[in-house]
């Protein structure tokens, strides 16, 4: 993905969480040079961007953790206007855009490839395609690898977290009420995302909390989805779903060490999103709900084509088509899947005028193709 991003710009960013692998993966690309921003040599090195970038003409260069560099977007800007033969990938936890350190996002200048938490392939990879495995812990790969249960683990992250990533880049204030915020994101991952309700909870004003879900969102730990719609009176058009992005992290914060079959269909519905957000590299992924509470998981809306929607189920019979069937009544036309973890083939079945296709997850990639 990096080797194809670097055919269509010079300079790649690679974003993803903490711990999702973005080092590992830059350390395994062949024939770069990998410096770590953090180091003071590395810092002085780039204190002249002009002479450094002369000096690696026709090279690949790794800048890892590059948001501790005083100007990072003048580095890469140089990079990119001035030295086209260099291949640059420059790695954060977050956006160009999340901090006033970031004076240039290099708007047309950069390629951006998301690490997201391992999809279900990656587990194949490592040697582990069990599904609950997948679900329990998560898809950061040293908790998908440890041994027992990381409880701690996930805390460090966490704190990690709000150290590195949260106060050097946002300088946010509050840390008491910015881990409750999350913990209760974390343990009402996938609902209706209420402001008023957590503002009162974390005894903290609306505005307050409004900015800490859009720090969570810059920095990939939570999905915002907005809710799809045609402004039909019937329809919600306010109201976003928030999903943090990883299932271990859900289980551990929600004191699950073991999954109950009841546990799965959500958790399920959250690794569908990341598979999507992965293949896709995009997060133009809402979800529809109307007043009577009807509810389509995922609606996918590409430009000029009919929406798409789309039901995680654990199980195929679980589906009750009633939702959907009302969501095409007022948006026709477009094809609609429910997508399964066990499903070896895909099939169609007939609920009156609505056709749904059951299908694998790969296949879901087969059918839709890019939804841009």
């Amino acid at each position: 993905m990096v080797q194809a991003a670097w055919k269509r710009k010079s300079v790649v960013w690679l974003a993803g969480v903490r711990r999702s692998g973005k080092t590992f993966l830059c350390r395994s690309l062949p024939d770069v040079e990998f410096l770590d921003c953090e180091l003071p040599r590395v810092r002085r090195m780039l204190e002249d961007p002009e002479t450094f970038w002369e000096s690696r003409a026709g090279r690949r260069v790794v800048l890892d953790e590059i948001h501790r560099l005083a100007d990072p977007s003048q580095v890469l800007k140089i990079a990119a206007d001035h030295f086209p033969s260099v291949r640059v990938l420059a790695t954060g936890s977050s956006t160009l855009a999340a901090t006033a350190k970031f004076r240039d996002t290099l708007t047309g200048r950069k390629a951006v490839v998301w690490l997201t938490p391992m999809t279900i392939k990656d587990g194949a990879d490592f040697g582990q395609t069990d599904l609950p495995h997948r679900l329990l812990r998560g898809g950061l790969p040293p908790h998908f690898m440890a041994g027992d249960w990381p409880e701690r683990e996930y805390q460090e992250w966490m704190d990690a977290y709000w150290a590195r990533d949260i106060q050097e880049l946002f300088r946010l204030e509050k840390r008491a009420v910015f881990m409750k915020f999350t913990d209760m994101l974390l343990t009402s991952s996938g609902g209706i995302f209420e402001a008023t309700r957590f503002a009162r909870a974390c005894e903290a004003n609306r505005g307050t909390i409004t900015n800490y879900l859009a720090t969570l969102e810059t920095t990939f730990a939570a999905h915002v989805l907005r809710p799809y719609h045609g402004r039909k009176a019937e329809e919600i058009i306010h109201a976003p779903k928030v999903f943090m992005f990883d299932t271990g992290f859900v289980c551990a914060f929600r004191g699950w060490t073991t999954l109950r079959p009841e546990d799965v269909g959500g958790l399920w519905e959250h690794l569908v999103l990341n598979e999507m957000h992965a293949r896709w590299q995009m997060r133009e992924v809402r979800y529809w709900r109307d007043k009577r509470g009807n509810e389509v998981d995922f609606i996918l809306a590409p430009r000029g084509r009919p929406p798409i929607a789309i039901e995680c189920k654990s199980r195929p019979e679980a589906f009750e088509p009633a939702a959907m069937a009302r969501f095409r009544v007022l948006h026709p036309g477009g094809k609609n899947y429910v997508i399964c973890p066990h499903l070896k083939a895909a099939y169609i079945k007939r609920y009156k005028d609505l056709e749904v296709e059951f299908l694998p997850l790969e296949a879901l990639f087969a059918r839709v193709g890019n939804p841009l």
